[in-house]
């Protein structure tokens, strides 16, 4: 083997490779190889929604970076990459730095990295284990990239004290003033509590009960972590908090700016594996942020060993078409003053940024005189960003929650009337915030300030449209809010049932104009994500244990699945253990789960009738994701005790009518769960297989296993 190879301008080094990659996720490999030699990274997102995978996702998503883009750089920096896998980071890297050194136990990995970044000139990769690599790097690093690498310690270093003389090793190899920065899993995240399975090991509290003696990897808590710092002598340290963790993370908090009540909504993203739903999450944490103690139960930390930043908190909107992806900043200056920036993320976001300012200038000419506050805009060129004061006060979404949570719905209707008045005054000016939800406006006593305005438009849009949004968003991000009758509000400000047909149409249509057209990260959640399962003891069912064979169906009218609402249809199985289910649903319709089973089981699909029109005769559109393997293209085997198929209705091309029925015929047979486990994880191997071989490997299956 030639010790250095070059694919395009990356440098891969294989001088300490010792021939065999010990760490891999199997076969899924060979298809991200062939997804970034094939394509250009700008068709990632539409390959994502294609293969609706989690690996996949996982390791092309552009949300991945984010963990570093924030990171202030000045283009000349030298960095380290250790355990850079397929390149997520190392793009980002070489973007933002002078000079990027990669390295990576998996020859497979480290080809994946080279080929999808390959017009990067300044990145070289060494293959192999970090302890056979180490002694040749140089000792003038600016920064060492540690991103989801630090809790493997062990396996890299292999000592009695894994994790110190880790860190002691890479501490050699920085300049003065050099940074380490690592993203790991806090051991007692809330989401562990909550029911999500440890992220390395699979189980169920692995972490909170403090792993095994041969766990391959261990995770830590925040004074776990501070502990090894110091006893390195790593003293200068700071704590960041990614949201929803680090791995696809969208918002970043800190010990200097912590999450505020209520803030945190983004909370059941179980892509990889099922999980439970032992209580709410968003509560919990309320909790936790009241009493201080955020930091210590946070999913993730970011720690930057080293000297600090003066970005306490940053947001990204990068889930959207290019000309609108951009990232909200705060820093706090020597003075402690804080000031809110807003970065495009691309070129094509430039010119979103720079008309901040504009609309700024027309808001507050519309709400002079009024009782709505406009928070200031000033660009900054040379930056290119535009900068906000920083305004305190409660958000109003924070007040109405208040209302709702002690059950006085005069206040709180009192609150929507004072917000239907301030910002409904000027109403024929033709300057309007499409985007006026609660959670843009701050309360400050008798002062109320838009904070967020990105999405004004120069025309007049009526103020019950603009209350509509802010009403459908409010309900949209917590069911908690599901006990308020919003319906009853929609009457007061007098929008009729075809006003909100309508609205609902026009919000459709923004959301696709605001993503280009590209799925949100709840829509893949929905298309990937695993079962989120709450105990039935917990969801108020009967204390008796299902059958085996008891259908439950779930119907999403746009506020997500809940337990209560669901039903066990009068409809069984026949003796041919095929049942046909007549599910009637209003126009609001977004989704419909059936759970065909309470065991592992493989259900085979005949007939799909949408208002009398068959799936496989017209074009009905309807989506059809189960939690379980596709055996063909009309049968699925399930491996959980918790089987379900989703059909998705949020096509615009789906006719609806005010009543619609979705009639399903399926067959279920029950088989044991060890089978369906297996038989799930060949077809997985099957994945890489040839279209002829996978072929044939199917038809055994099926000769074998599908009911006849």
């Amino acid at each position: 083997m030639q010790e250095e190879v070059f694919i395009g301008n990356v440098k891969l080094n294989f001088k300490h490779y010792a021939g065999l990659d010990l760490y891999s996720d199997g076969p899924i490999e060979k298809e991200i190889f062939e997804i970034v030699r094939k394509h250009k990274k700008e068709e990632y997102p539409e390959i994502i929604e294609k293969k609706a995978s989690w690996p996949i996702l996982y390791h092309l998503s552009e949300l991945r970076s984010n963990i570093v883009e924030w990171i202030p750089m000045t283009g000349k920096e030298k960095v380290l990459e250790v355990g850079a896998g397929c390149g997520a980071i190392t793009g980002m890297l070489s973007e933002k730095a002078g000079e990027v050194i990669a390295c990576d136990l998996s020859r497979r990995r480290s080809e994946i990295n080279a080929t999808r970044n390959s017009e990067c000139d300044n990145v070289t990769i060494h293959v192999g284990n970090f302890r056979d690599i180490e002694p040749d790097l140089p000792s003038d690093f600016d920064f060492i990239f540690l991103i989801g690498v630090f809790e493997y310690g062990q396996g890299y270093i292999g000592t009695e004290n894994p994790y110190e003389n880790f860190l002691s090793m890479l501490k050699k190899h920085l300049k003065k003033d050099g940074r380490i920065v690592i993203a790991i899993e806090n051991r007692i995240g809330l989401k562990y509590f909550a029911g999500a399975a440890e992220d390395h090991l699979g189980g169920y509290f692995d972490g909170i009960e403090g792993y095994s003696k041969d766990s391959v990897a261990r995770t830590f808590t925040r004074s776990g972590l501070i502990r090894i710092f110091k006893k390195c002598g790593m003293n200068d340290y700071h704590f960041y908090y990614p949201y929803p963790d680090y791995k696809l993370m969208t918002a970043l908090h800190s010990d200097k700016y912590l999450p505020a009540y209520g803030e945190l909504q983004d909370n059941v993203k179980n892509y990889d594996r099922d999980r439970l739903l032992l209580f709410n999450e968003k509560r919990a944490y309320e909790c936790l942020i009241n009493d201080g103690m955020y930091a210590d139960f946070a999913n993730s930390f970011e720690v930057i060993l080293g000297p600090g930043f003066d970005t306490v908190y940053c947001k990204y909107s990068n889930d959207r078409a290019d000309e609108f992806k951009i990232r909200t900043d705060i820093t706090v200056d020597k003075l402690g003053r804080k000031l809110i920036k807003k970065y495009p993320l691309t070129e094509a976001a430039e010119d979103h940024i720079f008309g901040m300012q504009d609309a700024y200038y027309a808001l507050r000419e519309r709400y002079r005189g009024g009782d709505l506050e406009v928070n200031d805009c000033q660009l900054d060129e040379k930056s290119r960003c535009a900068m906000f004061s920083y305004v305190n006060g409660i958000p109003l979404t924070a007040l109405f929650d208040a209302c709702l949570e002690s059950d006085d719905m005069d206040s709180f209707n009192a609150l929507f009337r004072e917000y239907m008045r301030r910002i409904g005054y000027r109403p024929d000016y033709p300057v309007t915030d499409y985007d006026l939800i609660f959670s843009n406006i701050l309360v400050n006593g008798p002062i109320w300030t838009i904070i967020d305005y990105e999405w004004t438009y120069g025309k007049c849009i009526p103020p019950k449209e603009i209350a509509f949004r802010a009403l459908y968003s409010y309900m949209l991000e917590d069911r908690s809010r599901e006990k308020l009758d919003v319906k009853a509000l929609y009457e007061k400000i007098e929008l009729t049932e075809e006003d909100i047909k309508g609205l609902l149409s026009e919000e459709a249509d923004f959301q696709k104009y605001v993503t280009g057209r590209r799925k949100s990260s709840v829509e893949l959640w929905k298309m990937i994500g695993r079962t989120a399962i709450v105990p039935k003891e917990l969801a108020g069912s009967s204390e008796t244990a299902r059958s085996a064979e008891e259908i439950q169906i779930y119907v999403d009218e746009g506020d997500g699945y809940s337990e209560d609402d669901s039903i066990f249809p009068d409809e069984t199985y026949d003796d041919h253990n095929i049942v046909t289910l007549d599910i009637e649903c209003n126009d609001n319709v977004q989704n419909v789960r059936i759970d065909p089973a309470f065991a592992s089981c493989i259900v085979t699909i005949k007939q799909v009738i949408w208002n009398n029109i068959s799936v496989e005769e017209g074009e009905t559109y309807i989506s059809i994701h189960p939690n379980g393997s596709w055996l063909s293209e009309d049968s699925i085997v399930f491996g959980t005790d918790d089987p379900n198929i989703e059909f998705g209705f949020a096509d615009d091309r789906i006719e609806k009518k005010r009543e619609n029925h979705l009639k399903i015929t399926m067959m279920t047979t029950l088989i044991p769960k060890e089978t369906a486990t297996t038989l799930e994880d060949s077809l997985r191997v099957g994945q890489s297989d040839t279209t002829e071989e996978k072929g044939e490997f199917l038809e055994k299956i099926k000769r074998k296993l599908l009911p006849k």
